[in-house]
């Protein structure tokens, strides 16, 4: 019994320490979104202020957990009052809900270096598990002896499965904004 323990506590060990964890370079990564205007054409927008992390023992990133926590309070369309009204209570409320949060559930591998993303997305105070497509961009050392990878996530969601209900009709019957939100990460990550 104690030969089946030690084995058994050596095994967890190694594993440990095969685990590599990543965190997100934010100066080389960026999150962005585009939501229908008016039918006729798109609005985009990203969030400045992120941070998250990637676990994996895999190299390709195909066993990866994925945490990832938005300030929602960062959004930014390029249009101050469009800004505001995006953290007023029509839209993300942001007093109340100020994070938006995503915490990986399934990677499964599609192809080379594309892989399917599952989680759990928090925003609004609402939890809806989201799919999301994931393409590995490859790991290199950085002029520093950093190692780097490169990921890039995008993916659709229903804004409206969220509580973000806000709308106004136009006179032809159309809604004025569109509730698909398209969504495009490129994230660089460190090895810690």
């Amino acid at each position: 019994m104690k030969k089946l323990s030690f084995v058994i506590a050596v095994l967890s060990v190694a594993l440990v320490q095969a685990q590599a964890t990543w965190n997100i370079d934010a100066s080389h990564t960026s999150i962005r979104f585009a939501v229908d205007h008016m039918v006729i054409s798109e609005v985009e927008g990203n969030f400045s202020k992120y941070e998250g992390s990637l676990v994996s023992t895999k190299e390709d990133f195909s066993d990866a957990k994925i945490n990832f926590v938005v300030d929602i309070n960062s959004v930014n369309t390029d249009n101050a009052k469009r800004d505001e009204h995006l953290r007023s209570a029509d839209f993300f409320e942001t007093e109340k809900y100020p994070k938006m949060t995503f915490v990986s559930t399934a990677v499964k591998k599609t192809g080379a270096n594309k892989y399917d993303l599952t989680g759990n997305l928090s925003l609004h105070g609402i939890t809806k598990e989201i799919s999301l497509v994931m393409t590995y961009g490859g790991t290199t050392k950085d002029p520093w002896g950093n190692t780097k990878a490169g990921l890039k996530v995008t993916g659709i969601i229903n804004r409206t499965d969220f509580g973000l209900k806000y709308n106004s009709v136009l006179e032809a019957g159309s809604l004025m904004i569109g509730e698909e939100v398209t969504i495009t990460a490129k994230v660089e990550l460190v090895k810690i």
